[in-house]
């Protein structure tokens, strides 16, 4: 439990390092992915898993993958940069409803059940967060959009890699889809102009290690003690440390209707993770 929630709290930290950082958003995606790379794949080394041996479809499915992920991040980051840092954790996690969403379409049925509040429940909250942001400024309301769809592009990369993650492992994937991915965002940032070279390495070091392997690390040793309506509720966490940090360094306030928004996202989160069908392959 304790490596569960810590390895929350810990991911729930890096909107705060992409706005610390002195590149451009992208670029602190960069960093975060290519300073990780070594120790993703000694973790994998000393894990027994091995990034060969996929065959030409699986290291293609990989490839792509990766080419999601990195855009996953680069969508992120820009979200970050323009909204609350509570609305960008919570719309960019929210890969666990679309890919409920998915398997609907996979397995040709309609909801049922516990599904159809998670739904109701997702679509209501993001219209309130969504209405909230537009009310600050435009800028608010594009980075929420940026977060939604990294959350789109997230369950692109978890379903073009599930194959690959058990063959393979995880940390061989992750090593994978960074070698991957690393282009994609080193190539968006120049593209964008951001400066890439940073002046103060702190922040993008710390990004690195805390997101890709620190937080990683605990929730990859946890998540298998838990069940899926577990580890939703323990999700909820990371916008709520959000909050407090948006509230205590950038002065982003929350109002009534901005909890009833997050309460209502966050319920479907934990929903969508306790309800979503096993989709074969």
């Amino acid at each position: 439990m304790a490596a569960l929630l810590a390895g929350n709290a810990v991911l729930a930290v890096g909107p705060w390092l992409v706005r610390l950082a002195d590149t451009g958003p992208v670029a602190a995606g960069f960093w975060r992915v290519a300073l990780a790379l070594p120790f993703l794949a000694l973790i994998a080394f000393a894990n027994g898993q091995r990034l060969t041996g996929l065959g030409a479809r699986g290291a293609g499915l990989v490839l792509l993958s990766g080419v999601f992920f990195g855009f996953d991040i680069a969508s992120w980051h820009l979200g970050i940069g323009e909204t609350r840092l509570a609305n960008a954790v919570l719309f960019g996690n929210l890969g666990s409803i679309i890919l409920m969403l998915w398997a609907f379409v996979v397995l040709r049925r309609l909801p049922h059940g516990r599904e159809w509040p998670a739904i109701l429940a997702a679509l209501t909250g993001a219209a309130i967060l969504l209405g909230r942001s537009l009310e600050i400024s435009q800028a608010n309301f594009v980075g929420d959009l940026f977060c939604l769809l990294a959350g789109i592009l997230y369950a692109g990369y978890l379903l073009l890699a599930q194959d690959a993650r058990k063959a393979l492992g995880g940390w061989a994937l992750l090593t994978l889809a960074g070698l991957a991915s690393a282009p994609v965002l080193l190539g968006t940032a120049l593209m964008l102009g951001e400066p890439v070279w940073p002046t103060d390495w702190t922040p993008v070091i710390i990004l690195a290690l805390s997101s890709q392997v620190v937080g990683q690390g605990l929730l990859v040793y946890a998540l298998r003690h838990f069940s899926p309506l577990i580890i939703g509720i323990a999700l909820l966490t990371q916008p709520a440390i959000a909050a407090l940090i948006g509230w205590w360094r950038f002065g982003e306030v929350l109002v009534p209707l901005d909890f009833l928004g997050i309460a209502l996202v966050g319920s479907a989160l934990v929903l969508a993770k306790a309800t979503t069908p096993r989709v074969g392959a």
